[in-house]
């Protein structure tokens, strides 16, 4: 847990959803105050625990982001705010790249009008495309293959730009590889209800909320023919936030890192495990490969472990899986009780 911090007024736009919840809950508790800007399409007002404030809006409005930044004098924001499915990205581009780059140049015009000096972007590795060389470095070539990978490296590079043109803009850029899981103390998780992640799909369906789960492809050269993802635990990732908040409010220079955990699960393994902990043979499909996957997708994050003061406490895909489950099942159970 990163130390008590005093009086540091913190933005975290998309605060309400996933992530962003996660990240505010460890905010809150190192003692930041914080304010979640979410316009509520994917997020939920009830992810923000107090005393985290809540302002229902969006990005665009640029009338607004100017009233709460000349109002609230932040020293820094998170910026988790996007629209983040790969395949919807590519049959809607261009609300991808509305929302998450022109969005993303509304946020940094007031962040740079009111001299706010610190900036951490949710950033992915979806930057990366398919990448040639696995463990992937921070300094590999990028080369994404769908809009929602574009439109990360284009905010990127824009964040990049204005912290060249303006001295006393830090930054930090985190890549994520693949979250899972819940908040250890079951208070969050991942409410989404398309969610395409397959931990969690996985824990639907050993629940009964689907009827099979799909895996898409089994013919990968990998060790048994699955794709394999490095996958790190929502609350390990939210504390790197924290981390690197830290250093950017100590004056450190800007700077990029991966986040995962440096080694990879293949699908079957994932799969195995959810049955293992949910103590379900549920039904498995094997369909055809998706346009874009790569056969293996795994982090190096040396520089993080290297360059901060990070420790990961959930570096278990069983721990990972408990958690998403635990919270798949209370989730469950509510929805149940509540149509009762």
């Amino acid at each position: 847990m990163v130390a008590k911090q005093i009086n540091l007024n913190i933005l975290v736009t998309g605060g309400a959803g996933y992530i962003g919840s996660h990240a505010v809950l460890a905010l809150i508790e190192a003692g930041y105050q914080v304010t979640v800007l979410d316009n509520l399409s994917k997020g939920f007002a009830d992810a923000v625990l107090p005393p985290a404030r809540l302002i229902q809006g969006d990005l665009s409005d640029q009338g607004l982001l100017d009233d709460i930044f000349q109002q609230e004098k932040f020293q820094a924001v998170m910026h988790f705010a996007a629209s983040s499915v790969v395949p919807e990205s590519v049959q809607y581009p261009l609300t991808y790249y509305s929302n998450n780059v022109t969005n993303t140049i509304n946020l940094l015009k007031v962040v740079k009008k009111y001299k706010v000096p610190n900036f951490i972007f949710s950033s992915s590795a979806s930057v990366y495309g398919i990448p040639d060389v696995v463990p992937v470095t921070e300094t590999m070539p990028l080369s994404p293959i769908s809009p929602y990978g574009r439109t990360k490296l284009i905010s990127e590079w824009m964040i990049q730009d204005l912290a060249k043109a303006e001295p006393w803009f830090r930054y930090g850029i985190l890549r994520y590889f693949n979250v899972a899981g819940s908040d250890p103390e079951g208070r969050l998780g991942q409410n989404t209800p398309n969610a395409t992640h397959l931990i969690k799909l996985a824990c639907q369906t050993a629940l009964g909320h689907r009827s099979k789960l799909q895996i898409f492809g089994d013919d990968y050269p990998t060790t048994d023919g699955t794709g394999v993802r490095d996958f790190i635990h929502v609350t390990d990732l939210a504390n790197a936030h924290l981390i690197v908040l830290k250093h950017l409010a100590e004056g450190t220079e800007s700077n990029i890192y991966n986040c995962g955990y440096g080694k990879g699960y293949s699908v079957r393994e994932v799969v195995n495990t959810v049955k293992e902990i949910s103590k379900v043979d549920f039904p498995v499909e094997v369909t055809h490969r998706r346009t874009g996957d790569s056969p293996e997708v795994v982090a190096d994050v040396t520089k993080i472990l290297q360059h901060t003061e990070w420790h990961p406490k959930f570096d278990s895909l069983q721990v990972i899986v408990e958690h998403a489950f635990q919270w798949e099942k209370s989730r469950l159970s509510n929805m149940i009780d509540n149509q009762r």
